[in-house]
């Protein structure tokens, strides 16, 4: 049971470093008082604790990162990190922290030691039943305004494989489906399958790579 806030004294917070879900903190006190144990985000000084994920999304979120990583690290595209590093938006008053995100190699000064500084260039969440209304709405929006080239959304719950793309107006716009699959702008050469993420069975993280054209 969450141990009710400490009371500020001489600007800064007495932390007993336990989560408090909706304690508001300034920007400079959230980073102070978080660690590598404490999952949360901060959204416009209000703290919001990432409850533990459940065993499917553990596995989906362990498979999307391998396959991701496996990909970029092998045509040399940039850096993929995830889930529990940071995403500042600054002018939003917000950190995030995504489930997968991408950072191209010409981008690559933006990460920080603990955190992205500003918008990486693609975004990935794996929606879970709590996650909801902060998947789809929240962050939808929040990305598409910090200028996240591309949103993925895969809510296997509601059999939704989402990938949205910035255009010109600033504005998301679903990317379709060809030949069962979702393909990439940011990641040149890269695409999920459909069944691959929505059915029953995930494929093998070295097939679906091969497939993908890298080579071992």
């Amino acid at each position: 049971m969450p141990i009710a806030a400490s009371k500020p004294r001489a600007g800064k917070w007495i932390s007993d470093g336990k989560p408090h879900p909706g304690r508001r903190m300034t920007e400079a006190e959230f980073v102070a008082w978080v660690d590598e144990d404490t999952l949360a985000e901060w959204v416009d000084g209000k703290v919001v604790i990432m409850p533990p994920v459940s065993d499917e999304h553990d596995d989906w979120g362990w498979w999307l990162r391998s396959v991701f990583q496996g990909f970029v690290d092998h045509f040399e595209l940039g850096r993929v990190k995830g889930p529990e590093f940071m995403v500042r938006l600054r002018n939003q008053r917000r950190r995030r922290l995504p489930d997968v995100l991408f950072v191209s190699k010409a981008r690559l000064e933006i990460i920080r030691k603990n955190h992205v500084e500003g918008s990486p260039d693609l975004i990935i969440e794996v929606v879970s039943p709590e996650s909801v209304p902060r998947d789809w709405q929240e962050k939808y929006l929040e990305y598409e305004r910090a200028g996240v080239r591309e949103y993925w959304l895969i809510d296997r719950a509601a059999g939704h494989f989402m990938v949205y793309r910035l255009g010109t107006n600033g504005r998301y716009k679903a990317v379709p489906e060809v030949d069962g699959k979702v393909s990439s702008k940011v990641i040149s050469g890269f695409y999920l399958r459909t069944k691959w993420v929505l059915g029953d069975k995930r494929p093998n993280v070295f097939a679906a790579l091969r497939e993908l054209g890298v080579k071992f």
